[in-house]
C-alpha cells in the first residue's frame, strides 16, 4: 500500500533524526526535507507541504528551547500534529444510530467503486449490529443492479432494485418505503454515476435526495485523481449536501495522500477508505488514529476494538486462563488463527500496534500468509479431538500425519509444517506460564503481572526492535496499563 510507503518514509526521517547525537537546525532541516519529499510524492499539493514545514519550525524554534527539553518529542509532535491539521477538515459527518431508521444516500463518478463501497458500507454496520439494507437506484448502467444484488447476497443484506423500471427516483422511493417498513434501521442508496461530471448526472441526483430526503449524502472518490479531488469533491457538495466522503482504492495509488488531503480543503470529513477489493478491506477514517498508525505510533483503541469483535468479553477470561496455564493444543491454535482471520487484514491489524510499521507486512505477503492459516485450519479440521486437545506433538505420527493429509487434501510435507508452527507457537505460549489471573475488579493483567523481561522474550526479535529494545517495550507496557480497554479485554476493571 503506497501509504504504509509514505508513513515509512515519514517515520525514517523522524528517527534518522532520532539517532542524531545533537539535535540542530542542520538536523532539524534535513528530517523536514526528507518529509517534504515524501508527501510531495505521495501528491500532496505543494502549499500544504511548504504550510507544514514553516509551521514546524515555528513550533520547534531550536534557540528557543531551553537545555533539558526533548527536542525529538517536541519536532516528533509536531509532525503528527500538522499532519491532523492537513488531513482534518474540523467537523464530523452525521453519524446513524442503530435502532432509528437513517437513510443514506451514496454518489459519485462511475468507476469509483461506489456500488463495492454501498456493499462494504453495509457489511460493516452489519457487523456492529445494524440491520442494514440495499436499494440500487442506478437504472444508468448496464449490469448496475446484478452486481448489487450478487453483493449483497454473499453478505447477507436485503435489497432492493427493478430490471423493468427505469425511473430511479421511483425505485428509490419504493425501496426506502419497503425497508422502513422491514424496520431496517440503516438504508443505503446507490444513485447513478456517470463518466463525468454532467448536468443529468446532478438532476437525477438531486431528484432522487428531494425524494428520499436522506439523513447523510455520501461521496465516493477514486484516489488516483490526486489533487484534482479538490475539484470533484467541491463540485458534488454545491448540487446535493455531501456530508461526507469515502475514498476507494487507496492500495495502490501514489495519489493517496493528495485525495486526503484536497479533500480535507473543502471540509469534508473522510468517513472511510477502501484499501482493496474484499468486503474487509474497508477502514474508519479517524485523523489521529490514521497520523498515528502512518508514523508507526499504533492505534490501541482500534487494536481493542478489533480485539472485542472478535473474542466475545464472556471468552476472555478463559482464553487468559489458558494463556497461564502454558498447555497450548492444536485447539487453541486453531482458535486463534481463526480470530486472527475475523479482524481483518494482517497489516491492518499489525499496523494498530505501537513501533510496528505498516511495510513489516507488504501486500503480497499478506494474502500468502491468510492463505496459509487457511490451508492450516483445513487440516486441523480433519484432526480426532485427541489430536486437537493433546499437548503432545509426539502424538501426530508419521501414519496420522497420512491420515490428515488425505482427509484435507494436502500434502503430507505440508501437514509436517504445520506441525512445526505449532511446535514454535507451543514454546512462545509456555512461556506465558504462571501469568497470575486478575480478580475482577482488579488492575490489567498485562500491566500487573507481565514485566517488560517477560514480554521481550515472546515478542519476535523483528518486533522487539521495531519498537525501540527494551526502552521502548516498557513505555508501551505504561501504555497499556493504563489503558481502560486492555483493562476490559483482561477481565479487569468493573463491569
Amino acid at each position: 500500500m503506497v501509504l504504509a510507503q509514505l508513513g515509512g518514509s515519514i517515520s525514517r526521517a523522524l528517527q534518522q533524526m532520532s539517532n542524531a547525537t545533537v539535535i540542530d537546525e542542520k538536523v532539524l532541516n534535513e528530517c523536514l526535507n526528507e518529509i517534504t519529499r515524501a508527501l510531495l510524492q505521495s501528491d500532496v499539493q505543494f502549499k500544504l507541504v511548504r504550510d507544514m514545514q514553516t509551521n514546524i519550525k515555528k513550533i520547534v524554534n531550536l534557540d528557543d528551547l531551553a537545555a533539558g527539553h526533548n527536542k525529538r518529542k517536541i519536532i516528533q509532535q509536531a509532525v503528527f500534529n500538522e499532519l491532523c491539521k492537513m488531513l482534518d477538515p474540523g467537523k464530523p459527518s452525521f453519524t446513524p444510530k442503530k435502532g432509528k431508521t437513517s437513510v443514506v444516500m451514496f454518489v459519485g463518478l462511475q468507476g469509483s467503486g461506489k456500488t463495492t463501497t454501498c456493499t462494504k458500507y453495509a457489511y460493516y454496520h452489519q457487523k456492529k449490529g445494524w440491520k442494514p439494507a440495499l436499494v440500487c437506484a442506478d437504472t444508468f448502467r448496464a449490469g448496475a443492479f446484478d452486481q448489487l444484488k450478487q453483493n449483497a447476497t454473499k453478505a447477507k443484506i436485503p435489497f432492493y432494485g427493478s430490471y423493468m423500471e427505469s425511473d430511479p427516483v421511483k425505485i428509490a422511493v419504493e425501496g426506502v418505503e419497503r425497508f422502513k417498513k422491514e424496520n431496517c434501521d440503516l438504508i443505503i442508496v446507490d444513485t447513478s454515476g456517470r463518466h463525468k461530471q454532467e448536468a443529468a448526472l446532478f438532476e437525477e441526483m438531486r431528484q432522487v435526495s428531494e425524494a428520499t430526503k436522506p439523513d447523510l449524502v455520501i461521496f465516493v472518490m477514486d484516489s488516483s485523481i490526486g489533487q484534482a479531488a479538490f475539484d470533484q469533491a467541491q463540485a458534488f457538495k454545491q448540487s446535493v449536501a455531501v456530508g461526507a466522503v469515502i475514498v476507494t482504492k487507496m492500495d495502490g495509488h501514489a495519489k493517496g495522500g493528495g485525495a486526503l488531503s484536497a479533500v480535507a480543503a473543502t471540509k469534508s470529513p473522510v468517513i472511510f477508505i477502501g484499501t482493496g477489493e474484499h468486503m474487509d478491506e474497508f477502514e474508519v477514517f479517524d485523523v489521529k488514529p490514521f497520523v498515528s498508525r502512518l508514523l508507526g505510533m499504533g492505534d490501541w483503541s482500534g487494536f481493542m476494538d478489533k480485539i472485542h469483535e472478535v473474542v466475545p468479553m464472556d471468552q476472555q477470561p478463559e482464553l487468559l486462563q489458558k494463556l497461564s496455564e502454558g498447555n497450548f493444543t492444536l485447539r487453541i491454535m486453531y482458535e486463534q488463527f481463526q480470530s486472527l482471520l475475523k479482524m481483518g487484514p494482517i497489516s491492518q491489524v499489525f499496523s494498530m500496534l505501537p513501533g510496528v510499521s505498516a511495510e513489516l507486512m507488504p501486500k503480497g505477503r499478506e494474502k500468502e500468509s491468510q492463505a496459509k492459516l487457511k490451508r492450516y485450519m483445513t487440516m486441523m479440521d480433519s484432526m480426532t479431538d485427541e489430536e486437537l486437545d493433546s499437548t503432545n506433538p509426539k502424538l501426530i505420527n508419521e501414519s496420522r500425519m497420512m491420515r490428515i493429509a488425505r482427509g484435507s487434501g494436502r500434502r503430507v510435507q505440508e501437514v509436517m509444517e504445520m506441525m512445526e508452527e505449532y511446535k514454535r507457537l507451543a514454546k512462545v505460549w509456555s512461556k506465558m506460564k504462571g501469568l497470575k489471573i486478575p480478580k475482577k475488579g482488579e488492575m490489567s493483567a498485562l500491566s500487573r503481572n507481565m514485566n517488560a523481561q517477560h514480554m521481550s522474550k515472546v515478542l519476535p526479535p523483528q518486533i522487539l526492535k521495531q519498537i525501540g529494545g527494551m526502552g521502548g517495550l516498557q513505555s508501551l507496557m505504561k501504555q497499556m496499563g493504563s489503558n481502560k480497554d486492555m483493562m476490559g479485554m483482561f477481565g479487569g476493571g468493573d463491569k
